[in-house]
């Protein structure tokens, strides 16, 4: 079971990128198409199913939601 504070801050970066992939109408497969890996692969990742590195996850920041690590940050994260 997951409830330590990595393991929500985790799973609130995870939603802060779904959301705004969703915001900027950009689909699973079109986000998988930008970081050159496969859609089930995003859609692990979204889920929760994966594990994901720290590395993974600036790609996905910067390329996949083309935006800067501080931008992505700059807003408080929802960590329940």
């Amino acid at each position: 079971m997951e409830n330590t504070m990595t393991d929500k801050y985790r799973r609130a970066i995870i939603q802060r990128i779904k959301d705004l992939r969703k915001e900027r109408g950009i689909t699973q497969i079109q986000m998988a198409d930008k970081i050159g890996v496969k859609q089930s692969h995003i859609s692990r990742m979204e889920s929760g199913n994966h594990r994901i590195s720290i590395d993974f996850l600036i790609v996905v920041i910067t390329e996949g939601l083309e935006m800067s690590l501080h931008e992505f940050f700059k807003e408080e994260l929802h960590v329940n």
